[in-house]
């Protein structure tokens, strides 16, 4: 009886072990490669599957996620002849898992040498300069060319990005002098900029001020010039109303010689030649009064005196004659100006 518990012990114990093996549960988001005899036979998907025991062997177990790789940092040559440290990270995923298994040996190590060979093809044409400032041009380029490759091995490339890119530490330190001397610069600009605008607005202003300031006096002379003209006008209606005669004009141009004296500057002025006629109308005015005023006879009637002749003089020729009065009239001499004496 023992014998035989042994055997049924030993076939409980195989068919619990084949029942095992039968039974296969795949992960969510996972994929199994099978193989009978080491030869590729299908592939699991998610959930329960049932393989033949001690026949069908499990492979390899893939991970169908995204997956992220980030690659040490690589030397590269610029092509200024510039050595920069420049670290990568890669985002893949598994589209063929039996692609992956057997057209690669270690697709990982595939990604990432094909990353450094292209990395340093690209950077090899630009120098840096463009290395810092295209970053997506780096990696657009990388893409293209994993995807293309890792097409067969069952990959696709979702990403590529640069982590960093170290410069030598001398570039570092240049690049460091020049931000600051650039920053200076556009400081100074900004100041002087700011000034000239300071500049400008004063002169604007100062240019504005100088119009309003001129508009106001032309404004004010042409309203005083108005006034004196109205009040010009409003004397000469007055005498016209009036009918002023000789008499009174003359009185009235007397009354204005004291204002040609006027002045603090005034060291010399002369007296126009008209101001013998309105003292001679002016005191033949006061001589009538005079007569008649004192009861004496009245004034003989006045008797046009004879033609009186008109001297010729030899250089200036014949004077004027007074229509009125038949007399010559006096040459007006032009007015001459006569140096002034100093105080």
């Amino acid at each position: 009886m023992e014998p035989v518990l042994i055997v049924l012990i030993v076939l409980v114990v195989v068919a619990f072990i084949a029942l095992i093996k039968t039974i296969q549960v795949i992960p969510q988001a996972s994929a199994a490669i099978v193989e009978r005899f080491g030869r590729y036979t299908r592939t699991l998907s998610a959930g329960l599957n049932i393989v033949v025991p001690f026949i069908d062997t499990i492979r390899n177990r893939i991970d169908l996620r995204e997956q992220v790789v980030p690659f040490p940092p690589q030397p590269v040559i610029t092509s200024d002849n510039l050595v920069v440290n420049i670290d990568t990270v890669i985002y893949y995923q598994v589209t063929d898992p039996r692609a992956a298994t057997y057209e690669v040996a270690s697709y990982i190590q595939a990604i990432e040498q094909l990353t450094v060979t292209t990395l340093r093809n690209i950077i090899g044409s630009m120098d840096l300069e463009s290395t810092l400032t295209s970053r997506e041009v780096i990696n657009a380029g990388l893409r293209g060319v994993l995807d293309e490759a890792t097409g067969r091995w069952g990959i696709r490339v979702n990403r590529v990005e640069l982590k960093a890119i170290e410069p030598p530490t001398s570039i570092q330190d240049s690049m460091e002098k020049q931000m600051r001397a650039d920053r200076d610069k556009r400081a100074a600009i900004l100041t002087a900029e700011g000034a000239r605008q300071a500049q400008i607005l004063r002169a604007e202003g100062e240019k504005q001020a100088a119009v309003l300031q001129a508009e106001g006096e032309a404004q004010a002379a042409v309203l005083k010039a108005d006034g004196e003209a109205a009040a010009i006008r409003t004397v000469f209606e007055a005498i016209h109303e009036g009918d002023a005669d000789q008499k009174l004009l003359a009185y009235q141009y007397l009354q204005t010689l004291p204002q040609l004296a006027q002045g603090d500057s005034n060291k010399l002025w002369i007296i126009p030649s008209e101001v013998g006629d309105a003292l001679k109308g002016l005191g033949g005015a006061f001589t009538g009064m005079t007569g008649n005023g004192n009861g004496g006879a009245p004034a003989a009637p006045a008797v046009p005196p004879p033609a009186a002749r008109v001297p010729v003089d030899p250089a200036t020729g014949p004077r004027p004659v007074d229509t009125e009065n038949k007399t010559a009239r006096p040459r007006v001499e032009p007015a001459r100006e006569y140096p002034k004496i100093d105080e």
